[in-house]
């Protein structure tokens, strides 16, 4: 057992140790049968949460209406759930009514995919009443009973099948597939800010591609934000090779293949509620693609994009083209590693020194000299020092 599990074992001792049950659960114990890093785990148990807060003395209410506390052991913190059955949902996502129950096999039947409906004892036993191990050896993403059921109870579930699609290189089940189709108008009654957190794993997957393929096919991509009218340029997309873009630079590859105007970037990104931080990131790299596709790089325009926002610009320029993204990086790093200066603020003069020079107040053209000396300097006409700078300054106003 991993030690992020052993970790855990005695939470799970001292409830059984009071007379309850208590599981590993969810996508911890589904990526332990995958072989893969566990992040963190969840517990599942018999016990109530006032039951829990009772054999824990350090606890926190989370999610308590709901049947969540997070236990306090150590250094460490645990959400612990009490086994529940769930009512009829309302909006397609949330319960009306959550009843707390003593039956794993109840709670696991409540979940959304069979790997995901699995437990594991304390000894590391799997409990899998649903055949999550064998959906997973056959690399299948199937729901726990019926598929239209499970997405009419959440219907981001949906976008989950796809992201996992993306995240594990499984593909989706015959019955599984048909209620995607069925069931897709769903997806309007999502928040778009769950929505969006499902997109952005999907798009970092590592077989993004047949995801994306996944969206289009069913119809989900209908009901995501900005995308009902743009098919055949999503579809163009899956004809990229996306192996080592990163997510911002996909974001930014989305807005170009749309078709979406520098001026109508920020509008599309808002409506995927991207926080603005991102927004402007996305916005720049994508100007600096538009800039790339139509000029070299040259030293000033590497100075003025930064090396960050050349890289990005650089990685999907040869995305477009059907180069392999990393072909020519190397080669932008040293022309930047070239560059006299790397920022403004390197200039050996500033608007100060203009000024005592010039014998005038400051204005207007403080900011113009100061951009000629940058250029000048950038392209070798004049060495950074502030001297030679002044001396230049003299021969340019003579001239």
């Amino acid at each position: 057992m991993m030690p992020i599990f052993l970790s855990a074992v005695p939470v799970l001792k001292k409830m059984e140790d009071a007379g309850f049950e208590a599981y590993f659960v969810g996508g911890s114990v589904r990526d332990f049968v995958l072989g893969k890093e566990v992040a963190d785990v969840d517990i599942a148990t018999s016990a109530t949460p006032q039951e829990v807060k009772q054999i824990f003395p350090k606890t926190v209410d989370v999610g308590i209406e709901h049947g969540t506390v997070v236990v306090i052991w150590g250094k460490d913190t645990y959400e612990v759930t009490t086994f529940r059955t769930e009512s009829e949902y309302i909006d397609f996502r949330r319960p009306a009514e959550v009843t707390f129950i003593r039956s794993l096999e109840e709670d696991l039947k409540r979940r959304d995919f069979t790997m995901n409906s699995m437990a594991m004892d304390k000894e590391g036993r799997l409990i899998d009443p649903f055949s999550g191990r064998e959906a997973i050896q056959n690399k299948i993403i199937e729901t726990v009973g019926s598929a239209s059921e499970r997405f009419h109870e959440d219907a981001l579930r949906m976008m989950r099948a796809a992201r996992f699609v993306s995240q594990l290189s499984f593909t989706v089940e015959r019955n599984t597939y048909q209620a995607l189709i069925e069931n897709a108008p769903m997806l309007a009654k999502i928040a778009v800010e769950r929505i969006t957190a499902e997109f952005e794993k999907l798009l970092l997957g590592e077989n993004r591609c047949p995801a994306l393929k996944l969206l289009i096919d069913t119809g989900l991509y209908q009901y995501l934000p900005h995308l009902r009218e743009n098919k055949a340029p999503l579809t163009k997309l899956l004809e990229l090779e996306l192996g080592s873009l990163s997510l911002i630079e996909m974001w930014t590859l989305l807005l170009y293949i749309l078709g979406i105007k520098q001026e109508e970037a920020e509008v599309f990104l808002k409506q995927w509620k991207l926080p603005v931080k991102k927004i402007k990131a996305v916005k720049g790299i994508l100007s600096w693609l538009r800039f790339r596709l139509q000029s070299a790089w040259s030293l000033e325009s590497v100075y003025e994009a930064k090396l960050a926002q050349a890289i990005h610009a650089e990685k999907l320029y040869n995305t477009v083209k059907g180069q392999p993204a990393a072909l020519s990086i190397e080669a932008l790093k040293q022309l930047y590693d070239t560059l006299v200066i790397k920022d403004r603020q390197e200039l050996k003069v500033g608007g100060y020194d203009l000024m005592e020079w010039e014998k005038r107040r400051g204005g207007l053209w403080v900011k113009e000299k100061l951009d000629s000396i940058e250029k000048a300097v950038l392209n070798g006409e004049v060495q950074n020092e502030k001297e030679t700078i002044r001396e230049w300054l003299y021969k340019c106003n003579q001239n």
